[in-house]
C-alpha cells in the first residue's frame, strides 16, 4: 500500500497494519499518522519529508474479515 492508500484506508475506518498485528496505523487527535505498537509506542507514518513510510510500502496490509 502507498502513503495515499493507507491514509484512503484508515479514514474509511479500516485498520490497517504495519509489518505485523502488533502495528497499527492510526490518526491521532490532532491529526498526526502515527504507527502505534501496542505497548503504546508511536513513531511517525513517514519521516519528516511527510513522503517517506517508515517501512515498505509491501509492509502495510488489511485483514478483510468478510
Amino acid at each position: 500500500m502507498n502513503l495515499q492508500e493507507i491514509k484512503e484506508q484508515v479514514e474509511l475506518g479500516n485498520i490497517v497494519y504495519c509489518q505485523s498485528l502488533y502495528y497499527q496505523v492510526i490518526k491521532d487527535k490532532i491529526g498526526q499518522w502515527l504507527i502505534k505498537g501496542n505497548n503504546g509506542y508511536c513513531i511517525g507514518l513517514t519521516w519528516k519529508d511527510n513522503k517517506t513510510l517508515n517501512a515498505d510500502e509491501k509492509d502495510f496490509f488489511i485483514i478483510d474479515n468478510q
